[in-house]
């Protein structure tokens, strides 16, 4: 099932202080996803994240709000 995420910026605690990074919250159960940067490489990752650590077991193909495939 492909399942929207929401994507948002904001301020993660890091070992030495506060670093930017991207919070992403999956649409279906709420399971939130942390990953330093910015980037698209940090919102793939954080993605990824959810497919493995999806709470309710499931396989879903996980984007980000108004991605296309």
């Amino acid at each position: 099932m492909r399942v929207e995420c929401e994507v948002e910026e904001d301020d993660l605690e890091g070992d030495h202080g506060t670093v930017q990074g991207v919070v992403v919250t999956c649409s279906r159960c709420g399971h939130v996803v942390e990953s330093f940067g910015v980037t698209g490489r940090s919102i793939r990752r954080c993605l990824a994240m959810l497919k493995e650590e999806c709470p309710n077991g499931e396989n879903n193909y996980y984007v980000a709000d108004g991605q296309d495939d």
